[in-house]
């Protein structure tokens, strides 16, 4: 069964750090690229990251760069984000999904075969 599992989110105050990990299980992730999406309450999806396959390429939706971190870790078929200098912000929940090869137009999320369930991520003092 394909399944990615995300895990890491919770509950951190403002100017904190959480890492988000996204295991695969069912298939390799070596040949996809990996996005992570986030949702804010009452806001539609959006793409905040991705990586390609070969990990050449990454990209960060402006809001977000110098702050967030995005790696993988193909030997443990897991992907991870790092994410520094919360802001209230950042809440949401996030979601990573597996798209072949390329991280393609990320920020619709068009074109990703595989999402997980999400995790929630609350900053707040």
């Amino acid at each position: 069964q394909v399944q990615l599992v995300e895990s890491g989110g919770g509950l951190v105050q403002p100017g904190g750090s959480l890492r988000l990990s996204c295991a695969a299980s069912g298939f390799t992730l070596d040949y996809y690229a990996i996005g992570w999406f986030r949702q804010a309450p009452g806001k539609e999806r959006e793409g905040v990251s991705c990586i390609s396959s070969s990990a050449s390429s990454t990209f960060y939706v402006d809001s977000v760069k110098g702050r967030f971190t995005i790696s993988r870790d193909n030997a443990k078929n897991t992907m991870y984000l790092q994410m520094n200098s919360l802001k209230p912000e950042d809440t949401g929940v996030f979601y990573c999904a597996a798209r072949h090869h390329t991280c393609g137009d990320f920020r619709s999320g068009r074109g990703y075969d595989y999402w997980g369930q999400g995790t929630q991520v609350t900053v707040s003092s």
